[in-house]
C-alpha cells in the first residue's frame, strides 16, 4: 500500500491495472495460505517425518509474510486490499468510492480462485489418494462445529470472524492514514494477519477474507460450501463496523491544530 489507501485511486493507474494488481495480490496471498495448509502444515503425518510439518505457526507466518510482500509489490498500484472485507471497510471509512467496491471484490475473488485452482492442479500429481483425501477434509476450507479444528461452534466462528476482520481493517486504516500513516505499514499489516491466524486457526481455520474462503470451499466438501456464508457475511460485517467507527472516531478534524493555526495568524 501507499501511505494512504486512496492515493492509488487518484494516481495514474487505470481501473484495469488496479484490478489486475488486486487479482495478482489476492492470488499470491491465497496461494501462500492454502499452499502452506495443504502441502506443508502436516507434512509427514503418520510417518517418521511428522516433525517436518509447519503446523499452525507455519500457516500463520505464511499468511503474514505473503501479505507483507503483496502489500509492497501491488499496494502502490491498487491500494493493496486483497480482501473483500478490507475493501468494504476502506469504503465505509470514506477512503474509496462505493461504486468501485464490486469490481475490487470480483477481482479479489478471481485471484483467490486462480490460487486454489493451482493448488488443485498440483494435487492432481500428488501421491495416490492424496488430493481426494484433502477434498474430503475440506481442502483447507473454513468451518465450525465438526469442521472446526478444535470443535468450536457457529457462535465462535461468527464472533471471531467479525471481531478479527474489524481488527485487521482498523490496523490497515491506521497505517495508511494520510497524516498518521507509516512507511512500515506493510510490515505491521503482515504481522497483524499472522497474529490473527495464530489466534483463530484452531477455531475455524482463520478466514477474515471472503475471497480466501470462497476459493477453498469451491474445491472442498459439501460441508465447506454450506458453511461458507459465515465466512463471507461476518468478515464484511466486522469490516463495515470498523470502517464506520474509524471514520467517526479517528478521522475527525484536529481542532487543536486548527486553533493553533488561528492563533498564529
Amino acid at each position: 500500500m501507499t501511505k494512504t489507501t486512496s492515493d492509488a485511486r487518484h494516481g495514474s493507474s487505470t481501473m484495469t491495472v488496479r484490478l489486475t494488481a488486486e487479482a495478482f495480490g489476492s492470488s499470491a496471498l491465497v496461494l501462500a495460505i492454502v499452499g502452506a495448509a495443504m502441502f506443508a502444515a502436516r507434512f509427514g503425518a503418520g510417518t517418521e517425518t511428522t516433525d517436518q510439518g509447519i503446523g499452525f505457526i507455519g500457516i500463520a507466518l505464511a499468511a503474514g509474510f505473503a501479505l507483507t510482500s503483496v502489500f509492497y509489490a501491488f499496494g502502490p498500484i491498487s491500494g493493496g486490499h486483497f480482501n473483500p472485507a478490507v475493501t468494504v471497510g476502506v469504503a465505509a471509512a470514506g477512503r474509496m468510492p462505493w461504486r468501485e467496491v464490486p469490481a475490487y471484490v470480483i477481482a479479489q475473488c478471481i485471484g483467490g480462485l486462480i490460487a486454489s485452482t493451482l493448488v488443485f492442479l498440483i494435487g492432481l500429481f500428488g501421491p495416490e489418494g492424496w488430493l481426494e483425501a484433502r477434498r474430503v477434509e475440506g481442502f483447507a476450507s473454513n468451518g465450525f462445529a465438526a469442521a472446526s479444528p478444535a470443535g468450536f461452534g457457529l457462535g465462535a466462528a461468527i464472533i471471531v470472524e467479525a471481531l478479527f476482520a474489524a481488527v485487521l481493517v482498523l490496523v490497515i486504516l491506521g497505517v495508511t492514514h494520510p497524516v498518521r500513516g507509516t512507511a512500515f505499514g506493510g510490515v505491521v499489516t503482515g504481522l497483524t494477519l499472522a497474529v490473527i491466524h495464530l489466534v483463530i486457526l484452531p477455531i475455524d481455520f482463520a478466514s477474515v477474507n471472503p475471497a480466501r474462503s470462497i476459493a477453498t470451499a469451491v474445491y472442498g466438501n459439501v460441508e465447506a460450501l454450506t458453511q461458507l456464508w459465515v465466512f463471507v457475511v461476518f468478515p464484511i460485517v466486522g469490516a463495515l463496523l470498523a470502517g464506520f467507527a474509524y471514520r467517526g472516531l479517528f478521522d475527525v478534524p484536529d481542532r487543536s491544530v486548527d486553533s493553533a493555526a488561528e492563533r498564529d495568524s
